[in-house]
């Protein structure tokens, strides 16, 4: 063989080798990459949470994000899991659904963050439940109450702290049925108009049915679209219905509601206004002050002043060695339970947490107590950890607990 021709042998051949080592390196970068959404970098855990820092829903996102960041930062002053820091990356996604997902998908795939927690909002939930079984990632502790995240038998990547919707407006009209007066046809709702508000409706409407109302017909039904406070026509609605309603349940954000019952009352609306949790008691409180009476919110927590609690004492702690200039509400304890309760999780595994024994691990919590004065439950079949909803009642600038047996004499 000539010189020319060994020459062209070896270059062919070099291709060759070249070619094959491209080949393998593909393949163990792609390997790789399937560890590392798996697995997960060595380091800080990172936890992902697209939330409302701006617009109407804002103070929910904020209290929600101090709960989760004071838990974590306890957890971190102990040595964090397996002596690795916990740390959180928040994303503001205004309450809209469009810019949540996009969050989602750069929490997962640029941030490589192990699980999102504690997302704000039911459209916002919606939007992402896509890309969480897509991805197959946790989808933990959402604030949310919607029956949607809330199937039978659940998905497998979404798992819940707090009491549903339904749940709530159950106890409600529960408490309203046993023990006042009220008929099914006197309460009226107003709700957001959207999937939160069509959450909380339906909810109310089934318990509304269950306790003899006959045609869902007979029931005023008014709505306001989402990020807006333009009521006006909501006031008119129930200025006309007939009978005149007793009862308010609202299912709303905070702003937009606060307006409403200011404007009823300036129309001469003396109904009972009822909430649920995600209007957010404080800044209702922060609105209503002097203003409105009568108002009750249904919380999915204890109250975060009651220190005979255990859970209470450490969160009054973590949230003061945290943010000294923070205030407790019922919002950031929310976050700090639903953070307590992934630790919880993360303190049970015996190597490395990923992405799919995380989920193991907190089903397999089965039965537990946190402190909260209530015992909570999840397994493969229970993706939904606390039932318990308890009513406040606005008194002196702010919610407070009170007995629903109690409801009758408020609505005199």
């Amino acid at each position: 063989m000539g010189v020319f021709a060994q020459r062209k042998h070896m270059s062919l051949k070099a291709k060759s080798v070249f070619f094959v080592l491209l080949i393998l390196g593909a393949l163990n970068l792609s390997a790789l990459q399937v560890n590392a959404e798996d697995e997960l970098p060595y380091g800080k855990i990172l936890l992902g949470m697209s939330t409302a820092l701006t617009g109407p829903a804002s103070d929910l996102g904020r209290d929600m994000m101090l709960g989760v960041n004071a838990r974590l930062a306890e957890e971190n002053r102990r040595g964090g899991i397996l002596g690795r820091p916990l740390h959180l990356i928040a994303r503001d996604d205004g309450y809209e659904p469009d810019r949540a997902a996009r969050n989602t998908r750069y929490l997962i795939e640029v941030e490589n963050v192990l699980t999102l927690i504690g997302n704000v909002g039911t459209p916002t939930a919606i939007s992402v439940i896509p890309i969480i079984n897509e991805k197959q990632i946790l989808f933990f502790a959402p604030f949310t109450g919607a029956g949607v995240l809330r199937k039978s038998p659940p998905d497998k990547y979404v798992i819940n702290y707090r009491a549903s919707y339904a749940e709530e407006t159950s106890a409600m009209i529960d408490a309203l049925m046993v023990s006042s007066r009220v008929k099914p046809e006197e309460i009226a709702f107003f709700t957001q108009r959207d999937s939160y508000g069509d959450a909380g409706y339906i909810g109310g409407i089934t318990a509304l049915l269950k306790h003899g109302l006959v045609s869902e017909s007979s029931i005023t039904h008014s709505r306001y679209d989402r990020n807006t406070l333009a009521v006006e026509n909501s006031i008119a609605d129930i200025l006309l219905a007939k009978p005149v309603p007793k009862v308010i349940i609202m299912v709303g954000a905070y702003a937009p509601s606060a307006r409403f019952m200011k404007l009823a009352r300036q129309s001469g609306i003396k109904a009972l206004f009822l909430n649920v949790s995600f209007v957010g008691s404080a800044s209702l409180a922060r609105e209503l002050a002097g203003i409105v009476d009568r108002v009750i919110v249904t919380q999915v927590v204890p109250d975060p002043k009651n220190k005979q609690l255990p859970l209470i004492r450490d969160y009054t702690k973590s949230l003061s060695e945290f943010d000294p200039k923070s205030t407790p509400s019922f919002g950031s304890l929310e976050g700090y339970i639903s953070a307590e309760i992934l630790v919880l999780a993360l303190n049970s595994l015996q190597s490395t947490p990923t992405r799919k024994n995380i989920v193991s691990a907190l089903e397999g919590l089965g039965r537990f107590d946190i402190g909260t004065g209530q015992d909570l439950h999840l397994d493969d079949q229970h993706h939904q950890a606390s039932h318990t909803v308890w009513p406040t009642l606005l008194k002196n600038g702010e919610f407070v607990s009170f007995n629903w047996a109690e409801i009758g004499r408020i609505l005199k």
